[in-house]
């Protein structure tokens, strides 16, 4: 890891002017897979840039599972009651401009190449990482944007996150599992702890996980943050055709099910509206806005299905937990006749407890080799997988399109491919679909 306050950027540093793929190109060269926790760096150059808050009200999204469906039904419902949202997610599938949204569109190349001159010409001997410039660069947007309400989803963490800058008005939790241990702590106990650095004193922080760390509780107990929790606060119950969903006296009946796949939805859809309810004073919403955005709320990449001449199931789940939720939700599908697995991952997971939960569903596993210093090479997953599985069918591919074009080569008409493991690994796939639809 690099020593914190170096700077490995280099002299040839884009002009203010150039496009997006050459800052992109600058930064991911340099710093694109580098990790340095810590507020330091960007409290500094924010103060530099005078950053202004970005919106009225700013809600922070940590957990690590949970994240992205949680910032998207906030958004979902949040524009369709009229009101001017940002939202900052990631890593991104296609293209970077994903991270940064405004009213459910990815902002343009030249507002985040001018918010990136802007930061570089601020910054001057500060070493900002890959994701800080990224944060500083949605912070600047956003401020500039007249929004109502700004919702930022934690990268890493949250007590160490660049997102943590910002004062939330309210923290949102969703489940907590174990990822990112070497940074993060090898129990959930030592993981919620992190995720807790985004509450505030006397500030909401509302929980989703239904089986809640001890220590997120004592964090907010010590820090003075009040906090409303899954079971406890507010809950929710599974009617069969819609579902109900109260807090106290707040009472929502016949709500339709979030348009995102998995019973695990409704877990964070309650902790969703848990938020709206808490800021209903602030940003006033009714019944028919929270159904609407409901309904209509979209997020590739999670359980994303699509039904070609194979059945693909194409998820970003990459962790144990999110492997068991991914699972549960493969469960309650109609079996196929015989499924195949396409699996890149980074050298930085935990391939094992991965690997695990799936080994009841698939057949035939293909692994690829991710690019870059953290991708896994696809020879280590298949050792991994030959441990816990020895007589497992496995073939080894040197990226995501050779190992694609080996299961088209041999899969029949009706099975099924679950694309799972990385960002990385999905939004390969969605390029390759995208780029040949009549592809099996």
């Amino acid at each position: 890891m690099l020593a914190r306050g170096s700077d490995v950027l280099s002299a040839t540093t884009p002009a203010a002017t150039a496009p997006l793929n050459e800052w992109l190109a600058w930064l991911e060269a340099a710093r694109g897979e580098h990790i340095d926790l810590g507020l330091e760096r960007c409290v500094e150059v924010a103060a530099r840039l005078e950053l202004p808050r970005p919106a009225p009200v700013v809600v922070t999204v940590a957990g690590t599972n949970g994240k992205g469906s949680s910032v998207a039904l906030l958004s979902s419902i949040w524009r369709g009651a009229g009101y001017r949202v940002g939202a900052y997610t990631s890593p991104h599938l296609l293209r970077y401009n994903e991270r940064i949204r405004i009213d459910g569109v990815a902002v343009d190349d030249a507002r985040i190449s001018a918010a990136f001159a802007r930061i570089e010409a601020a910054r001057e001997s500060v070493a900002l990482t890959y994701f800080e410039f990224g944060t500083l660069a949605a912070l600047c947007i956003f401020a500039e944007a007249g929004l109502d309400v700004v919702v930022l989803e934690v990268g890493l963490g949250g007590r160490l996150d660049a997102v943590n800058i910002v004062d939330a008005d309210v923290a949102l939790i969703a489940a907590i599992g174990l990822d990112h241990e070497d940074w993060l702590g090898n129990s959930r106990e030592q993981i919620a702890t992190e995720k807790a650095g985004i509450m505030r004193k006397g500030r909401v922080a509302v929980c989703s996980d239904n089986d809640l760390p001890h220590t997120l509780l004592d964090h907010a107990a010590q820090c003075g943050a009040l906090p409303a929790v899954l079971g406890v606060d507010f809950s929710f119950e599974d009617e069969g055709v819609d579902w109900t969903w109260w807090s106290g006296e707040s009472v929502l009946e016949q709500l339709p099910y979030p348009a995102l796949n998995g019973a695990h939805q409704l877990r964070n859809a309650a902790g969703v509206l848990k938020v709206i309810d808490v800021l209903q004073t602030r940003l006033p919403v009714d019944a028919a806005h929270i159904a609407d955005g409901l309904r209509t709320v979209s997020l590739p990449g999670r359980f994303h299905r699509l039904s070609r001449t194979l059945d693909y199931v194409i998820d970003v789940a990459h962790n144990p937990q999110a492997a068991e939720i991914f699972t549960a939700t493969l469960a309650r599908l109609p079996t196929a006749p015989v499924t195949h697995a396409l699996i890149g991952m980074l050298n930085t997971k935990n391939h094992r407890g991965f690997l695990a939960p799936l080994l009841p569903h698939v057949q035939h596993w293909h692994f690829a080799t991710l690019g870059g210093s953290t991708g896994a090479r696809a020879e280590e997953l298949a050792a991994c997988l030959r441990e816990l599985a020895p007589r497992a069918v496995i073939h080894c591919h040197d990226n995501v399109a050779a190992a694609h074009a080996a299961i088209t080569a041999s899969a029949v008409a009706g099975e099924r491919v679950l694309v799972l493991g990385s960002f990385l690994t999905v939004g390969a796939m969605l390029e390759q679909l995208a780029a040949r639809p009549s592809l099996s």
